[in-house]
């Protein structure tokens, strides 16, 4: 039984990140009915936004893979003036657009659902953020997805990626460790900060060749 379920568990984690677009949104639509993901809700003081609310400098923000809106919601509200949130789920969209209303910030937090991997947004943004959504990627298509999305990036913009690379008693974690490589052997890197307590990294970087206001 054990064998079957952890068969079943890895079948329905490759699914969900790796699976037609149709499926995942299925799959995803599901969890977040529940009860599943309720406890990260509620982010507030996480160590990304510092790195947002520097690197945004009072504009834009795409966020691939929003989840239920904690970054649009938790993040300054004077830290940016326009934010798009990405995610498959609609689910999660209906509670990030919900949240916003809420808080006063409906004008300006805009969410559409799409799958990441494919989606083309509508202009170009001073900061693209990846928020523990790069695990998503296949590791093959990390460069050629991070490439696509450069072209989306304002000429200073920049992208931040957080991504947990360490469980809660400190063991790594191969594969967050293996993406964030490939970002500092084929990206520019401005930011490369680690934070022990939550396990995570912050990575700030823009492509090569690119300029970056200090």
């Amino acid at each position: 039984m054990k064998i079957a379920r952890r068969i079943l568990t890895f079948t329905n984690s490759a699914l969900k990140s790796y699976g037609p677009s149709g499926l995942k949104r299925i799959f995803w639509d599901k969890e977040y009915s529940g009860d599943k993901w309720n406890f990260a809700d509620r982010t507030e003081g996480d160590c990304v936004y510092s790195h947002l609310e520097q690197h945004a400098a009072n504009g834009s923000i795409l966020d691939l893979g929003c989840g239920s809106g904690n970054t649009a919601n938790e993040l300054a509200a004077n830290a940016y003036q326009n934010y798009l949130g990405v995610d498959i789920s609609e689910t999660c969209l209906k509670k990030a657009r919900k949240r916003s209303e809420e808080n006063g910030r409906g004008d300006k937090n805009k969410f559409e659902s799409g799958d990441f991997l494919s989606y083309v947004p509508p202009k170009q943004f001073d900061v693209i953020l990846l928020r523990e959504s790069l695990y998503h990627v296949p590791m093959g298509k990390i460069k050629s997805m991070l490439d696509r999305y450069s072209n989306y990036l304002k000429d200073t913009g920049v992208f931040v990626v957080r991504i947990a690379i360490a469980d809660a008693d400190g063991t790594q974690k191969a594969r967050p460790k293996a993406m964030v490589e490939i970002i500092e052997n084929e990206f520019h890197v401005i930011e490369n900060r680690s934070y022990e307590a939550a396990g995570s990294v912050v990575i700030v970087f823009h492509p090569r060749g690119r300029k970056h206001a200090t």
